[in-house]
C-alpha cells in the first residue's frame, strides 16, 4: 500500500460490513415511535425508547474499543454484531413495549460495530489516505439511510402494516454482516500490535473518556465533537417539525428533503473527501466543516414562511390527525403556515440550505476522527475512537430534549439559531486551538 493510494479491495470487506449493519439500523430507526405506540407508549415513553441505545452505546463503544486493542478488532466486531442480532430478534417478537426497551438497551450496550471497525480501517490506512477511508465509512451511513428507510416501508406495506416483520428483516441483514465478518474479514491488528492494558482499566468507561478528554494532543478534538454533535442532532430531530410549521411540508415531502441530503453526504463521503483531505489537510477540513455548517444553520433559520405551491392546509390538518393516535403529535399542538402566499422560493431556500449543512456534516466527522488516530498511540486506536462514538451518543441523547424545550418555549427557529451560535463558537476556538 502506498501513502497516497487508498487499498480498496483491503477496505472493502469493513465498509461493505458497516453498510449491512447500517441497513439494519436505519430499517428500524423510523418506525421505532409507531411499533411503541401499538403497545400503548405515551410521547415521554417514546422519548425513553429513542434514548435508550445512545445511552448504552455511550458506554459500550469506549469499552469495546478497549477490547478490541486488547484482542483485536475482528473478535470484538462479531460479538457486538451479535449483541445487534439478538437485539433485533427480540424487537421482532416483542410482545409489550418492556421488549422494546430490552432490545434496544442490548443492541446499544453492543454497539461498538462503528467504532471498532473504523479502528480497523486505521490500522489498514496511513495518515494521508486515512479522512478518505473514514469518510468512506460515512458514505455506507448515507447509503443506509437512503435504503434503509425504503425498505422499511416497502416491508409494512406488504405485511399490511406489521411492526415485526421489518424487525426480522432487520435481523436478517445484521446475521448476514456476521456471516462476513466471519468469512470475509481478515484481522487488522495483530498480536503484537496490541495494548497489554490491565482489564480493570479497559472496563473504567468513565475513567477512559476523562483520560482522552484531558488529552493533551486530542483532548480539545473530543470537546469539540461533543459540542458539534449537540447541534448538529437538534438539526436532525427538528427539521421535519420545522418544515412541517414553516413552509407545510408532510411526511413525505420531508422524506425527499432527507434523500436529497444523503445523497450529498455520499458524493462527498464517497469521492470528494479523499482529494480534499489530500490537498487541505484535516486542519483547514475542519474550519471549512464548521463554516459551512454555520451557514448551514443560518439558511435554515431564515427560511421564508411561504408554504410549498401543493400545500393545503385543511387536508394537512387532517393527515396530523389521522396520524395523532401513532406518533403522539396533536393537530392542535402544531401551527401550520396559513393557506395562502404559496410559492417555490421557501423550499428552493430551504434545499440551498441544505447543501453548506449537509457538506459541512459530510467533511467534520471524518476529519475530527482522522486527526485523533494521528494524535494517539496506535495501541489505543480503539479505545479512543469507542470514546469518540461514546460522546457522540450521549449529544445523541441530549440534543432532542434540548432543542425540543428551545422549539416549544421560544420558536420553530430556535434550535437552529442556537445550533448557529455553537458551531461559530466552536470554528473561533478551533482556529485558535486547534494546530
Amino acid at each position: 500500500m502506498t501513502e497516497e493510494k487508498l487499498n480498496f479491495k483491503q477496505i472493502l470487506p469493513l465498509v461493505i460490513i458497516v453498510f449491512i449493519d447500517m441497513l439494519g439500523l436505519t430499517i428500524i430507526i423510523p418506525l421505532l415511535p409507531l411499533y411503541a405506540a401499538s403497545f400503548g407508549a405515551t410521547p415521554f415513553q417514546v422519548g425513553l425508547l429513542a434514548a435508550a441505545y445512545p445511552l448504552m452505546q455511550f458506554i459500550g463503544s469506549p469499552l469495546l474499543g478497549g477490547l478490541s486493542d486488547r484482542f483485536g478488532r475482528r473478535p470484538i466486531l462479531l460479538i457486538s454484531q451479535t449483541g445487534t442480532f439478538i437485539g433485533f430478534l427480540i424487537l421482532g417478537g416483542a410482545n409489550g413495549l418492556i421488549w422494546l426497551f430490552v432490545s434496544r438497551l442490548i443492541d446499544g450496550i453492543s454497539g461498538g460495530n462503528i467504532s471498532t471497525a473504523q479502528a480497523a480501517l486505521t490500522d489498514s490506512t496511513s495518515e494521508r489516505n486515512r479522512t478518505q477511508a473514514l469518510g468512506l465509512i460515512g458514505a455506507a451511513f448515507g447509503i443506509g439511510f437512503v435504503i434503509g428507510p425504503v425498505i422499511a416501508f416497502s416491508a409494512l406495506a406488504i405485511s399490511g402494516n406489521n411492526y415485526h416483520v421489518p424487525a426480522f428483516i432487520a435481523a436478517g441483514f445484521s446475521l448476514v454482516s456476521i456471516v462476513l465478518t466471519y468469512r470475509w474479514l481478515e484481522e487488522t491488528l495483530p498480536p503484537e500490535k496490541r495494548k497489554l492494558e490491565h482489564p480493570t482499566a479497559i472496563y473504567n468507561v468513565f475513567g477512559r473518556i476523562i483520560r482522552a478528554v484531558r488529552h493533551p494532543k486530542v483532548g480539545v478534538l473530543f470537546v469539540l465533537l461533543f459540542a458539534y454533535q449537540l447541534a448538529f442532532s437538534g438539526f436532525e430531530h427538528f427539521l421535519s417539525l420545522f418544515t412541517l410549521t414553516r413552509i407545510g411540508l408532510n411526511a413525505s415531502g420531508n422524506a425527499l428533503i432527507f434523500v436529497f441530503v444523503g445523497v450529498i453526504l455520499i458524493a462527498i463521503q464517497g469521492h470528494y473527501i479523499g482529494p480534499w483531505s489530500r490537498k487541505l489537510g484535516d486542519r483547514r477540513l475542519i474550519y471549512m466543516g464548521l463554516g459551512l455548517l454555520t451557514l448551514g444553520f443560518v439558511l435554515t433559520a431564515t427560511t421564508p414562511r411561504l408554504p410549498v405551491p401543493w400545500y393545503d392546509k385543511a387536508e394537512l390538518q387532517e393527515e396530523l390527525k389521522r396520524d395523532d393516535d401513532h406518533d403522539g403529535t396533536s393537530a392542535e399542538e402544531v401551527q401550520l403556515p396559513d393557506d395562502e402566499n404559496h410559492s417555490w422560493f421557501g423550499i428552493g431556500w430551504l434545499l440551498i440550505a441544505m447543501v453548506p449543512m449537509s457538506i459541512g456534516a459530510s467533511v467534520l466527522q471524518p476529519s475530527i476522527n482522522s486527526m485523533i488516530t494521528k494524535g494517539v498511540d496506535a495501541t489505543e486506536t480503539g479505545a479512543f475512537l469507542g470514546v469518540s462514538s461514546a460522546l457522540l451518543s450521549s449529544a445523541n441523547a441530549i440534543a432532542p430534549v434540548v432543542s425540543g424545550a428551545l422549539f416549544q418555549s421560544i420558536s420553530s427557529t430556535a434550535p437552529f439559531w442556537a445550533g448557529a451560535a455553537l458551531v461559530a463558537i466552536l470554528f473561533i476556538l478551533a482556529r485558535r486551538l486547534i494546530q
